[in-house]
């Protein structure tokens, strides 16, 4: 009986087992849900919103800031990595192993988009402006949930993000609802209008022996192996986990930074 070969028994490891670097995404990315009775007000849209209609700009407003201002160079990356909400999917994803229902109610995030970012101009017009900051509004010595109503807070959020994943299953919300989703991928598009370095997902086509592995292991029930294919692996739901290039038995896919001129997937 013939040995097997170094490269196949790294291609039975690769999809066997989760890579050091995806061990410590979802440890990451369940944690910052963990911690998420400390942080939901950094991340709130309502409390982001009463604070602007006060005229105050509140620690939230400025995390939604910085998530922009990184989108443009790093795209969903905090979507993969940081996001409670992702966090709690994930975590209901190792439990109960959902594929994704549908993806063709993708579009309604950006009604919820619109109608949340709507609000919050509308509030700081009504505001008069901008006219003062509390890093810690609607917190208590930083802490979210010690605050007035923080238990209600922090349930609202996270019923909702229950209730999309187990009806749509895998990352449900974050395709169906999640306006932060938007707002990063409007930093994204621009990003891709001006061409800058940034990281992204690369692929060499040729390398790839459709096994299907990296598509079966992404979050966001991508093709990716049609992606890589299609030599298009930008894709507006791509969140950057590098999922599918710690999977690839191949290393077909790779992070990269320096810019490549690829068509857009659908």
């Amino acid at each position: 009986m013939k040995p097997e070969s170094p490269e196949g028994k790294m291609s039975k490891e690769t999809g066997s087992r989760p890579s050091s670097r995806q061990r410590m995404r979802l440890v990451l990315i369940i944690l910052s849900f963990v911690l998420y009775p400390v942080t939901f007000a950094y991340v709130s849209c309502p409390i982001i919103t009463e604070a602007a209609g006060l005229g105050i700009v509140s620690g939230g407003l400025v995390v939604f800031a910085l998530l922009f201002l990184g989108s443009l160079v790093a795209a969903r990356l905090w979507c993969g990595f940081l996001c409670p909400a992702g966090g709690l999917q994930e975590a209901c994803n190792l439990a109960l192993r959902r594929p994704l229902l549908t993806r063709k109610l993708d579009w309604l995030k950006y009604v919820v988009f619109l109608g949340i970012f709507g609000s919050l101009a509308l509030a700081i017009w009504s505001a008069g402006g901008l006219k003062s900051v509390d890093m810690f509004y609607r917190t208590q010595n930083g802490i979210s949930i010690l605050a007035a109503g923080g238990i209600m807070m922090f349930l609202g959020p996270v019923m909702i993000t229950l209730l999309f994943t187990l009806i749509f299953g895998k990352r449900g919300f974050c395709h169906t609802f999640c306006p932060i989703a938007v707002m990063v991928i409007i930093g994204r598009k621009i990003r891709n209008l001006v061409g800058w370095p940034a990281l992204h997902l690369e692929a060499e086509k040729d390398d790839c022996i459709d096994c299907k592995k990296c598509s079966k292991e992404c979050p966001m029930s991508l093709d990716v192996n049609g992606m890589v294919r299609n030599d298009s692996m930008e894709n507006t739901e791509c969140i950057l986990c590098a999922s599918c290039v710690d999977t690839c038995p191949q290393g077909a896919i790779r992070y990269a930074w320096t810019a490549k001129r690829t068509k857009e997937s659908p």
